[in-house]
C-alpha cells in the first residue's frame, strides 16, 4: 500500500458499450493508470504508435466473436464481461470473467492478476484521518494515510512491533465509526502497513464504497 502509484500507464481495448461498466469506473482506473479505449480506436492506430498494442482486452461476451486475432506477439489476455452463468473458458485468451455492469473492485482484481508482477487485491484511497490505536491496555492517536477494504497504511507516533495485533478506530467521512482489528504486516520507514482482522462484512463494504467514492473525486 505504498503512498503513490508507480506502475507505468497500460492500454486497455473495451470491446463492450459504456453501459458494461459501473459508474466511473473507467474513469476511475484511468487515474490508477488503465486507460480503458474503444477497441477500434486502438485498432486504428499504427503498428508503431505507443499503446497501439493492448495490455488486455475487455469484452463483452457478446462481442466475442468479433474481436481480432492477435497477429504478432504473445495472445493478448481477455477479461470477458458477461452474465450471472460466467463463461465456458473455450478461448484459450480468456483469463477471467466478471458480472456486468462491471464493478471496480472486481475489475481491479482481476486486472492485477493478470497485468501485475506484484498483484493488489483491492484498491485503495489516499487520505489523512485521526484515528485511535489500541494495544495492550494503552491507547493513542495515529494518522490514516491510505485505506482500502482489506487494510491501512498508518503513521504511529508509538511504536507498534511487526507481527502483533491492534485494535483501530477512526471516523469514516459518509461512513461513521469504524472499529477493526487489525495486523502490522510490513513496514515502510516511517510508517506501518496493516491488514484488517475479524471485519464485520458491512464495514468492509462501508469502506469499499468510501474508496470507491474518493477515487471517483479525484
Amino acid at each position: 500500500m505504498e503512498p503513490t502509484e508507480t506502475r507505468p500507464r497500460r492500454h486497455i481495448a473495451a470491446h463492450a458499450r459504456p453501459e458494461a461498466f459501473a459508474p466511473h469506473v473507467r474513469t476511475i482506473l484511468a487515474r490508477m493508470g488503465y486507460t480503458i479505449l474503444p477497441g477500434e480506436e486502438l485498432e486504428a492506430l499504427p503498428d508503431w504508435a505507443p499503446g497501439s498494442r493492448p495490455a488486455l482486452r475487455i469484452v463483452d461476451e457478446r462481442q466475442l466473436s468479433s474481436v481480432p486475432e492477435d497477429e504478432d506477439g504473445a495472445p493478448i489476455p481477455i477479461i470477458v464481461l458477461t452474465g450471472r452463468h460466467g463463461v465456458s473458458g473455450a478461448d484459450p485468451r480468456i483469463v477471467g470473467a466478471v458480472p456486468r455492469p462491471a464493478g471496480l473492485h472486481e475489475l481491479y482484481r482481476l486486472m492485477q492478476q493478470v497485468l501485475e508482477e506484484t498483484p493488489r487485491a483491492t484498491p485503495r484511497a489516499m487520505i489523512h484521518l485521526a484515528a485511535r490505536c489500541r494495544q495492550n491496555g494503552r491507547e493513542w492517536r495515529i494518522a490514516l494515510l491510505s485505506i482500502s477494504e482489506n487494510g491501512c497504511l498508518l503513521r504511529s507516533p508509538e511504536p507498534i512491533d511487526l507481527g502483533t495485533h491492534v485494535d483501530l478506530a477512526f471516523d469514516l467521512p459518509r461512513v461513521g465509526a469504524v472499529e477493526t482489528r487489525a495486523e502490522t504486516a510490513y513496514q515502510m520507514p516511517p510508517d506501518l502497513g496493516m491488514i484488517f482482522h475479524e471485519t464485520p462484512a458491512a464495514v468492509r463494504r462501508a469502506i469499499s464504497e468510501f474508496v470507491t467514492t474518493q477515487l471517483a473525486q479525484g
